[in-house]
Formats: structure tokens, sequence, C-alpha cells
């Protein structure tokens, strides 16, 4: 993908995200979007020229790209991989916390029984990315487990955040105490195979019981 591409993508689906919270992933929403932002209505087509999933794909991505570069302040270097992995997922809801509304209609597209491999795609992919900003480069079994687990965290946390009102100040304490206790429950999960590991690692061996026979 051009930069240019890339850059007009950017401006479209920013601008009709406001229209996605009334009219939904639509392509209506899109050519609004084209019009808020001076391009002519055709332009939808010519950078979303495969349709919905496209544009959709292309705001994950573009989330993404957004959330890497508010992570790089922050120093996540210094920090525990569980609080890394909670800063990943606060700062991407406070992100789009003003597009909730646009966020809350592309979660029921995606609950659609035929958009199921493109919510898992989006899902794991973003975990990617996440747990790759947390400093994570594994590429065994670690690798797969990491993104699985990290995607039940983030889209129940999504869930949770979605019926969360917020307080006065429009933060979400209670969603980010939610992610800390999903955080701690899966931190819990992962431990069982390195305890079954070691469990087994002290077991003896078979084969050199039955030279002993």
């Amino acid at each position: 993908m051009t930069n240019d591409l890339q850059n007009r993508r950017d401006i479209l689906i920013e601008a009709a995200l406001k229209h996605m919270a009334f009219d939904g992933w639509s392509n209506s929403a899109l050519i609004q979007g084209a019009i808020d932002a001076g391009m002519p209505e055709n332009m939808v087509l010519r950078v979303f020229p495969n349709g919905m999933n496209e544009a959709i794909e292309h705001f994950a991505d573009w989330s993404d790209r957004r959330m890497v570069a508010a992570l790089e302040p922050k120093g996540l270097d210094v920090m525990k991989v569980r609080d890394r992995i909670h800063k990943c997922i606060k700062t991407r809801i406070e992100m789009n916390a003003p597009h909730k509304e646009a966020i809350r209609r592309l979660l029921s597209y995606l609950a659609l029984p035929m958009n199921a491999p493109l919510a898992a795609r989006l899902a794991w992919r973003t975990c990617s990315v996440m747990w790759y900003a947390a400093g994570d480069r594994s590429t065994d079994w670690n690798h797969y487990t990491k993104r699985g687990l990290l995607a039940s965290v983030y889209s129940t946390t999504l869930l949770y955040w979605m019926n969360d009102e917020g307080d006065e100040n429009g933060n979400f304490p209670d969603t980010f105490a939610f992610l800390d206790r999903r955080i701690s429950d899966v931190l819990k999960t992962f431990g069982v195979p390195y305890q079954l590991k070691s469990m087994l690692s002290r077991l003896p061996n078979p084969f050199s019981l039955r030279a002993r026979l």
C-alpha cells in the first residue's frame, strides 16, 4: 500500500466514524465521511474497492498504528509484563473512546455469523501488535498461547467497556479494574502449563526404569 492510499484511507475512515455511530458500518456512512473530508463520493470505491470489510480492516490497522504511536513515550520497557499489557489495552480503549458508538456498531456487525472469520482475524492481529509493543518476540508455542489468551482478555474488556458509562471525568475506572482482574485470571491460567511441565520433568524416565528391570 502506498503512503498516499494509506493517508486517504485514514482521512476517510476518521471522517466517517461519526456517521458510523448512527448509520452503522455502511456505504452511506463512508460516503458522508468522504464528503466531510472534501473528497468526491466515488473516493469510497477508489480507496476501498473490496467493500465494507476492507474498510473495517483498515480501521483496525489505523487503530493499531495509533496505539503503537501512543505507547512509544510511555516507557513500556521498564514495566512488568502485566503492566505493559494493561497499558496497551487501556491506551487503545482511551484512544477510541470518542468513537465508542461507532465501535459498538462495529461489534454488532462483526457479531454476525458470516463475519466471524473477519472478527477473529482482527482480534488476533491487534493482540499480536500489543504483544510486540510489549516486547514479546517469542516464536514457539508461547507465541500462539499468548495471543490467544490476550484475545480473550481484550474482547471481554471491550464488551465490558461497551456497558460502562464512565465517571464524571469521562474515564472508565470500572473497565480498567475489570481488565486488572482478567489479566490476573489469565496469568494464573498461563502458569498452569509451566507447572505441569515442571511436574513432568520430575517424574522418572520410564525407559530408565525399564532398563533397571
